[in-house]
């Protein structure tokens, strides 16, 4: 199960249990069952880490791929570049081409690692957030399971 599946059912918990009278919305929940889903969440957390990191991953062959075939196009524009050196107005117009390739190149290159680190920083930090609202509403839920524990009758 996702982790957005099982908080959605520690929701459904909380609203299905029973309210202890005068308790001030203090609810009388299942513990094992709690536990249970509890240990389904850390169980799936590092399955969502494991995904992250291959978005990571693929941010590295993304980039791996842009600098090879920055690499090629650089190569490509120098041999048209050497075969028209015989003649003195095609070598200049060849070099500019050249360079002007070069200058794309160069600059898709840059193009590529900029949206692929903001898709990846996006990715991270959506993950970052996501982790860090299951990390307060599990700290919630464990605050609420300790409470009712101390409040109910020994």
């Amino acid at each position: 199960m996702r982790v957005d599946d099982l908080i959605d059912e520690l929701y459904d918990m909380l609203e299905k249990a029973w309210s202890l009278p005068l308790s001030r919305g203090r609810a009388v929940l299942d513990g094992e069952q709690v536990r249970q889903i509890l240990d389904e969440i850390r169980e799936a957390l590092p399955q969502e880490i494991h995904q992250a990191r291959a978005i990571v991953a693929d941010r590295s062959q993304i980039l791996a791929d842009a600098k090879r075939e920055a690499d090629t196009v650089l190569r490509v524009s120098q041999e048209r570049a050497k075969a028209l050196v015989a003649q003195d107005e095609i070598t200049r117009q060849a070099q500019q081409k050249a360079n002007d390739l070069v200058g794309q190149a160069q600059a898709k290159t840059r193009e590529m690692r900029k949206a692929t680190n903001d898709y990846v920083d996006d990715l991270m930090k959506r993950t970052e957030d996501e982790l860090a609202g299951l990390l307060a509403e599990a700290r919630k839920v464990r605050q609420n399971i300790k409470a009712s524990q101390r409040t109910s009758p020994k």
